[in-house]
């Protein structure tokens, strides 16, 4: 039926899910992390989607090899514009706050621009860090993760969030899961029992 969703993989199971879901890993360790990231890379390049990365941490040597060991060019990935890598500050942080509204947008363009340049899905993975508490705006966070659920339905990105477990304090970490419908549990996704629907949670709190 041409009304169903387009069906993908996020690299970490055989499940598949509709393409726009937005899921959250909380980590406790960098091989969580890594492992969580490598995947949902390699199961977004081998199937031709649009694909990008934003985190301070990507070992570029590392992927070149991963992905080559995997029959893929991370070179020739780049040059066709089919994957993309910056670092968190450049990407959320831009002159030093956190605007919602401006990620939104990128989002949102991120997602034109695939439809348009052919990719038949658009997928990205973004580590949240600390700085985000320090800066101006970044009391928004939730705010901003929770209307991307809701900017999700129209533009179907389909979106990972990771945040270090020893980065933010508890009650920082149950918001997250509060605005995120999935999440990683030890290499699985499940649906997220503590998640509370864009419409309601923005009543709420903002």
């Amino acid at each position: 039926m041409a009304n169903e969703p387009q069906m993908v993989s996020l690299g970490f199971t055989q499940q598949t899910f509709p393409a726009g879901v937005h899921v959250c890993q909380v980590f406790a360790s960098e091989g969580e992390r890594l492992h969580a990231l490598l995947e949902f890379l390699r199961s977004g390049l081998q199937a031709g989607e649009r694909t990008a990365c934003f985190t301070e941490q990507l070992d570029e040597a590392h992927l070149d090899s991963y992905l080559a060991e995997r029959n893929m060019s991370y070179g020739q990935l780049k040059e066709s514009g089919t994957f993309s890598n910056a670092g968190t500050h450049d990407v959320y942080f831009q002159d030093g706050r956190f605007d919602p509204d401006r990620m939104l947008a990128i989002l949102a363009q991120y997602h034109t621009d695939s439809v348009a340049n052919g990719f038949p899905a658009a997928r990205v993975i973004g580590e949240m860090t600390s700085e985000v508490q320090h800066v101006p705006g970044g009391s928004r966070l939730m705010e901003y993760e929770s209307r991307v659920s809701l900017l999700l339905k129209e533009h179907p990105v389909t979106a990972v969030c990771q945040y270090n477990a020893r980065a933010f304090d508890g009650a920082t970490i149950m918001q997250v899961l509060k605005v995120h419908p999935l999440m990683i549990i030890r290499g699985t996704v499940v649906h997220n029992p503590f998640y509370t629907p864009p419409e309601e949670y923005l009543a709420r709190c903002c």
